[in-house]
Formats: structure tokens, sequence, C-alpha cells
């Protein structure tokens, strides 16, 4: 009899070892759903992940916290398709995301540099949201992020347009930023961008051919922009194009304003 028990209680032990972390309870600090799964933890003033989370969640919401760095400490969720990182106090982008990723949102931190090794692996990232940070400099490696369809870069201190972004993104958002200027071959290959927010920047005039590749674009928002409407040797590209292109125009630049002529030729003698 005795041995009966303790073979029993043994048994138990051992069920309790070897219990995965994916049939975890939901932490007290947060709410969950969906067999746990989907997990709400925001506003909770966290500095540090709450023990049990399982390891195969789908959804992870932890805006309106106090964490400083994530680093390296959410790789474990390899079932993890949104990541809502927003209103923290983040320095960067965390290392080591899992690969499984669909969206980010880490929105309203401190981040300053968005990394090339911040996104070199996200292939099936399908939305990336750093608005509202301080990002100085995004750097994008040519080919990644292949299943991107959504951008936002708004509201940070961008000076030049990112280079490198996906060519299958749809939505670009800029705005709110410090832009004066797009490097050759930027926007050539963004041929299935649809929507593009330039507004509220520092732009006086927009490179011949820079908008020319844009052939599925729907709507461009220019507006706030300080237009050098009167200098005939850069601005009449983007008045041309504003003017004959399909996309609608919010904030077409220098409408109220004649365009610059060129000087007229000299009298002959």
């Amino acid at each position: 009899m005795e041995y009966q028990i303790l073979n029993t209680s043994t048994c138990l032990l051992v069920l309790l070892v070897f219990i995965p972390t994916g049939l975890g309870i939901c932490p007290s600090s947060c709410k969950c759903s969906g067999n746990d799964r989907n997990v709400d933890c925001s506003g909770r003033n966290l500095t540090v992940l709450p023990q049990g989370l399982q390891d195969n969640l789908t959804y992870l919401n932890l805006s309106f916290n106090q964490f400083v760095d994530l680093d390296h400490q959410l790789t474990r969720f390899t079932n993890l398709r949104t990541l809502d990182i927003s209103n923290n106090w983040l320095k960067n982008v965390p290392a080591h995301l899992p690969k499984s990723l669909w969206e980010l949102y880490a929105t309203n931190n401190n981040i300053k540099v968005l990394q090339k090794l911040d996104t070199a692996y996200q292939w099936n990232l399908r939305v990336l949201d750093v608005s509202r940070n301080m990002v100085e400099r995004a750097v994008l490696i040519n080919n990644t992020l292949s299943s991107l369809k959504f951008l936002n870069l708004s509201s940070n201190k961008l000076w030049t347009v990112p280079t490198n972004m996906p060519y299958n993104i749809e939505t670009v958002d800029l705005s709110n930023n410090f832009l004066s200027q797009i490097l050759p071959g930027t926007l050539v290959r963004l041929q299935h961008l649809t929507s593009l927010y330039l507004h509220n920047n520092k732009f006086s005039y927009i490179p011949d051919k820079a908008f020319d590749q844009l052939s599925q674009l729907q709507v461009i928002t220019l507006y706030n922009n300080p237009w050098s409407c009167g200098d005939n040797q850069t601005i009449p590209y983007v008045l041309r194009w504003a003017q004959g292109t399909a996309a609608r125009v919010e904030g077409a630049p220098c409408a109220e304003q004649p365009w610059p002529r060129a000087s007229a030729a000299p009298a002959p003698a």
C-alpha cells in the first residue's frame, strides 16, 4: 500500500515537472481570452514581463506600461501574430522578435534609430507602426519585409525619406517629420503604393521623376510644406506632376500662386 501511494505521488510529480508552458494560466496582471492565447497586459505599470505567459501566444498587448528594455525576452513566443508595445519607455525595437509576427505596434516610445536588424528577418510582418518616437534614421535592408503593406513612421525626426522600402508596400505615412529630400531611386520600386503621406514636413521641392513610377498611387498629401514656389529650376516638376496624376493630391504645392516662368529672352537688337 505504501509503495502504491509513493508510486502515485512520483507520477504526479513527474507530470507537474513536465507540463509544457503552453498550458500555463493567465497572469494575474493580465486579461486573457482564446484559451489564454490572446493576452492583454496593458496599463499595468509593468517593468518586467509577467510570469505565466504561454509560449503559444498569438496576441500580446504590453502597451501603456513602463518597459525600458525587452531585448531577447519575446523570442520564445513563436506563434505570436500581433505585438503592441506602444506607450512605453523603449529606446529601441526589441532585439530578436519572433519571426511569426504579422503586426508590430511600437508607437510613442523613445526609439531614435530603426536599425537594419530590427526588421531584417521579419518576412511575415504586414504592419509596422513606429510613429510618435524620436527616429532620426530608418535603416531598411533591400528585399526584406516582403509581406509589409503598412509602414507608419509619422511624427518622428526623419530628414530623408527612407530608402529600400519593401516593394509590396501599399501605405507609407511619413507625415510630421523634418523631411526635406528624396534621394534618387528611393520610390522607384514602389509600384504597389496606393497611399503616401508627406504633409507637415520641410520639402521645398521634389526632385525630377521622383513620383513617376508610382503607377498605383491613389492619394498623396503634400500640404504644410515650405514649397519654393518662385524657383523655376526646382519646383516645376512637382507642379506638373500634381496636375497630371490620377491620384488625389491633398494640398497641391503653390496652388494659389502662379507657376514660375523662365525669364524672357532678350529682344533682338
